[in-house]
């Protein structure tokens, strides 16, 4: 017997795209071994069994004289992939642990492929659109959607809870409750729960309407982190990339990661360059960890691209990745303090206290007169008698005491301010997100309005972010229609088509217009190559090994890439054009000489490359070399049908340096990839316009007091140009002055602190900065005071975001780093929405101060008119119920009227607010002064002459005093509206929600004083009662408006002002 060998197209039993020195293979080998064992074994026993018969001269079958054993490529144990199914609880743990023995079990990255049926070229595919939708159904039913169970929300019991956690609403709710027992012991039940039911009710309403409040603002920050979670991914499906939900990434997907992403699920790496990701968000270490196809193909979820590019195969998604399961248990905190809450609740503190000593001493001038006999009730006589009074009438009346004190308290503390900054925020959040701004962090919505400097960047930011190539030059010849030599275009392809991050997709069968993929730049030049100069990327792709590439970085401002095409090895740099021109020495004619590059030569050409600049365009260089092959890969000696003698192991130790000397390494292909004596292939020049509303906006931000700074990686003649279209600049009339202005990157670095510190204020522009150069004016700036807003797009622009007061990322080409480490995103990348949200953040501000104004307002006129009615009558005008009814106007309703006012132009025409001025302005001091002093003088004159005034009892004056206290502060709502402007009405019907709290309001007052009377301690009053009450409390208009005519700003020029510098 004997074996046959195996076919020639069968020799090759790994795949191509395995490495033999991987787990993988090592595992299918051993596989064969055995069973190749095996059936030499069998042999052997056949062998064994024939001696046996013939021995016993028995008769046999004819059989075949040999045994055949056909090991066939991939037949390693291991079903085929369309047939083998895959436990999803099973590839989890493969990543989470980073385990190449288990990756090995499943025949490595392109048999699990197979076993997932995905094409590690085009994707996931189908026949057509429908069995593509299908097979994504198949997938997210058999291994989950990559979506994290969250920690249930805050139920609305839990808000009403808190609301009653309240010390003082516990007081009062328990002073109601004895007050119910006792006025039921004493009246019965059918009279006797009024007074304390009424308080009951009362509170039990105040409570509710604030947790509903509460409640829906939870809800709404819970949606705003939501959308903030959905970001996009790029994959690969049917051979074309698109952008998608990271909850839409299924098992199986192919993304496609470049520097600044976030890893959106656990997966494998499938081929890429250079890459790296940091993955402390997992495992709390800040190095940056290298991944590749050998020693650690694994990438986990939430972890951070921070350099190189790749593709990945999705393996895990949702909850069965860790970063799922870590997501899970945490709860996002929402109801982050912002600073202007911090503030607010300590004036709330500090009021409180004034409220309290003031309710203390009611309470104990009440209860002296009291028990002396100097209080009388409704019908003349004295309340308490000694030894005469009942018991049950002395608790009543003592805690009818208590309560009114402890009513007063809850007046006085004005718990609505820290509520209406709740609201204001989450109103301001939720409109933003319309003009195309999400806000990430709280607090940056109130700091922005204090801003004084804008540091924004050029593309996309400034300008529309369509570029185009307009010019092409080849050497010192501008080349129009193409013409140029066909040695220097195909050189020329090969740099850009190799030397790129974008892709070209070409849908099959059609004749339609190829889509490009990418950055904005690059999209411009492929779209160009392929349109105008014919590129076919495939075809080139095909032709060509691609050794060593170095991705783009906005410090070197270069890519390069070096490639095999048969014997030859070729460099390609593109770059920053006079970044690779300082590198060439030789460049080539339009009819492809190669001529040396000497001064005149250079100067010529940088000549050129500035005239283009000037015409605000972005001009990129090509270059070229071609290196010796430092490792020949020909040979004559065959290597391959070679026969296996035997194995040897050789010992020899490892020098104790070398370990050192080796980790010093990190480029092991460093000869490959040359950057000198290089050779120009051309240079582009790309027109990218800026956006038409731009011009508007930067005026807007003067005419605020706001600095525009400039800050781009562009050539000083680009930026400069674009800086005067955009208004950054003005028309240079002086150029030493325009000079001053600009600043190059490496200048400014190279300033010492003193010099930058004296030069940052007249900075306007800075050209070919590098993100370090960013933080180090964002650094100065805030040592100089100013509070300081950045925008940026790149994962190197995360540290000034995280530096300035307001970090505003982009939304379209901003990498997730630089998401995260922002506090706003800009949706739409546009400088316009810069200035909204400007806008929006003086509106918070102002909208607070609104608030405060006409809260404080009540708290005094409430305080003064009871303190002095207690200590002189020894009675309070307004009861608890009543008190309660005032606190729910100007806390919850108060609020929502005054803290959702939307912003006007007229913000923009004042200057910063510094972070150290005080909340509580000159301006406010006067309008909310003289309202209280109104106010008071009112109503005390109604409180001891009403009586005689209307000639009413008791009751019915205070029902007046109620009605009239309650009325001014309707009207005074008005007032507050406009801190400054004497036109209270101006843009009121554009606030809708406004208008229906007043009509609220004012519905619910009328019902507590015709219809509630024994609930809120009323009397019906007349027309002409109700008229007085309105012709009272409308007097506050026409007194708002003269006292606005008092001028402050003299004032306030007086005063000291203290700087803070901004931390």
């Amino acid at each position: 017997m004997s074996l046959r060998l195996r076919k020639p197209g069968e020799i090759t039993a790994v795949d191509e795209t395995t490495s033999c020195s991987s787990p993988a293979v090592r595992l299918a080998h051993r596989r064969r071994l055995r069973l190749a064992c095996t059936a030499i074994y069998f042999t052997k026993v056949l062998e064994s069994l024939t001696k046996k018969v013939l021995e016993n001269n028995l008769g046999i079958l004819r059989s075949l004289s040999y045994v055949a054993i056909d090991v066939r490529p991939g037949d390693d144990g291991l079903k085929d992939g369309k047939d083998e199914k895959v436990d999803p609880k099973s590839l989890s743990p493969m990543v989470r642990e980073k385990s190449l023995d288990a990756l090995a079990k499943f025949g490595g990255v392109s048999r699990l492929a197979s076993v997932l049926e995905t094409d590690l070229e085009n994707g996931l595919s189908g026949d057509d659109e429908t069995d593509l939708a299908t097979d994504l159904a198949r997938r997210k039913n058999v291994f989950g959607e990559n979506r994290y169970t969250r920690l249930p929300a805050k139920p609305f019991f839990a808000f009403v809870l808190e609301a009653f956690k309240d010390l003082t609403i516990l007081i009062l709710l328990g002073c109601a409750v004895l007050s119910l027992a006792f006025g039921i012991k004493q009246h019965g039940l059918k009279e006797g729960w009024y007074e304390g039911g009424s308080i009951i009710i009362a509170i039990f309403l105040v409570v509710v309407v604030s947790a509903v409040s509460n409640y829906k603002q939870s809800r709404q920050f819970q949606k705003l982190s939501n959308v903030s979670s959905d970001i996009k991914v790029e994959v690969l499906r049917g051979g074309r990339r698109q952008k998608i939900s990271i909850f839409e990434v299924l098992v199986g997907d192919l993304v496609c990661l470049k520097i600044g992403d976030q890893v959106p699920a656990d997966g494998l790496f499938v081929d890429g360059h250079s890459l790296k990701v940091d993955e402390s968000s997992m495992t709390g270490e800040n190095d940056h960890v290298e991944v590749n196809d050998n020693e650690n193909p694994f990438l986990l979820s939430g972890t951070k691209v921070t350099d190189g590019y790749a593709r990945m195969m999705v393996t895990s998604v949702g909850m069965n990745t860790a970063w799922g399961e870590i997501m899970s248990s945490v709860a996002r905190d929402l109801a982050e303090e912002t600073p202007l809450q911090a503030r607010l609740n300590k004036l709330t503190s500090s009021i409180g206290k004034i409220g309290l000593t003031v309710a203390l001493v009611v309470l104990v001038v009440l209860m002296i007169r009291y028990f002396t006999g100097k209080t009388r009730d409704e019908s003349g006589h004295v309340e308490f008698r000694s030894g005469h009074t009942k018991t049950n009438d002395v608790m009543n009346a003592v805690l009818r005491i208590v309560a009114t004190a402890v009513t007063i308290v809850v007046v006085a503390i004005p718990e609505g301010l820290p509520l209406a900054v709740t609201l204001t925020l989450a109103y301001s959040m939720k409109r933003m997100m319309s003009d195309n701004a999400m806000v990430r962090k709280l607090s940056a919505c109130e700091t922005m309005g204090s801003a004084t400097t804008i540091c924004t960047d050029k593309t996309g930011t400034l300008t529309l972010n369509e570029m185009k190539v307009t010019e092409f030059w080849v050497g010192k010849e501008h080349v129009k229609n193409n013409d140029a030599a066909p040695t220097v275009l195909e050189l020329l392809l090969a740099g850009i088509g190799l030397n790129t991050t974008g892709t070209v997709y070409r849908p099959e069968g059609t004749a339609s217009v190829p889509e490009v993929s990418g950055s904005p730049t690059e999209k411009a030049i492929l779209s160009w190559a392929v349109i105008e100069l014919g590129l076919k990327m495939d075809e080139l792709k095909r032709g060509c090994q691609i050794l060593q590439v170095e991705a783009f970085n906005s410090e070197k401002k270069r890519s390069g890439v070096s490639m095999r095409r048969g014997a030859h090895i070729h460099v390609h740099w593109k770059g920053a054009a006079e970044m690779i021109l300082a590198h060439c020495s030789q460049f080539y004619s339009q009819d492809g000489d190669k001529q040396m590059l000497d001064a005149q030569a250079r100067g010529q050409i940088r000549a050129i490359i500035e005239k283009m600049a000037a015409k605000s365009l972005r001009c990129i260089a090509f270059a070229h070399k071609e290196v010796t092959d430092p490792q020949p890969h020909e040979s004559s000696l065959e290597d391959t049908e070679l026969t296996l003698l035997g194995v040897v192991g050789l010992k020899d130790p490892c020098r104790p340096e070398v370990r050192s000397a080796v980790e010093s390494c990190t480029q092991p292909h460093e000869s490959y990839l040359e950057d000198s004596e290089l050779t120009l292939l051309g240079v582009v020049g790309l027109k990218d316009p800026c956006r038409p509303e731009v011009r508007s906006a930067v005026e807007s931000c003067k005419n605020a007091g706001v600095n525009i700074k400039m800050i781009t990686g562009d050539n000083v003649h680009t930026a400069r140009a674009i800086a005067i279209e955009c208004g950054i600049l003005e028309t240079p009339k002086d150029n030493s002055k325009v000079d001053e202005m600009i600043v190059e990157g490496v200048e400014f670095r190279n300033f010492s602190p003193e010099e930058r510190f004296e030069a940052v204020d007249k900075i306007r522009l800075m050209a070919r900065s590098s993100p370090f150069d960013k933080l180090l004016m964002v650094q100065t700036l805030k040592q100089k005071g100013h509070v300081v807003a950045v925008t940026g797009d790149g994962t190197n622009d995360a540290p000034a975001l995280k530096e300035a007061d307001i970090g505003l990322s982009m939304g379209i080409q901003g990498t997730e780093v630089a998401k995260e480490s922002s506090d706003i995103v800009i949706l739409d990348d546009n400088f316009a929405s810069v200035v909204t949200v400007l806008r929006w953040g003086r509106c918070v501000y102002n909208n607070i101060q609104k608030f405060i104004q006409f809260q404080l307002t009540v708290n005094v006129a409430a305080l003064v008119i009871n303190f002095i009615a207690a200590v002189s009558s020894g009675e309070v005008p307004l009861t608890a119920v009543q008190l309660l009814w005032v606190n729910l106007i100007m806390d919850t309703l108060g609020a929502l009227a005054l803290a959702t006012e939307r912003p006007t132009n007229n913000l923009l025409s004042h200057p910063p607010v510094g972070r150290s001025e005080p909340l509580i302005t000159l301006v406010m001091w006067r309008n909310l002064l003289a309202q209280a002093l109104y106010q008071v003088t009112v109503l005390l004159i109604l409180q001891f002459k009403g009586r005689s005034i209307f000639r009413v009892g008791e009751v019915v004056k205070n029902t007046i005093v109620f009605n009239c206290f309650v009325l001014c502060q309707v009207f005074n709502e008005f007032n507050a509206r406009k801190l400054e402007e004497k036109n209270v009405f101006k843009g009121l019907h554009k606030n809708k929600l406004f208008i229906g709290i007043i009509g609220v309001t004012l519905v619910f007052q009328v019902l507590m004083i015709e219809f509630l009377k024994k609930f809120a301690n009323t009397e019906r009053l007349g027309w002409t009662q109700w008229a007085a009450c309105i012709g009272i409390a409308s007097l506050t208009w026409p007194i708002g408006w003269l006292v606005k005519c008092i001028p402050v700003s003299s004032v306030r020029s007086l005063l000291p002002r203290k700087q803070v510098p901004a931390s």
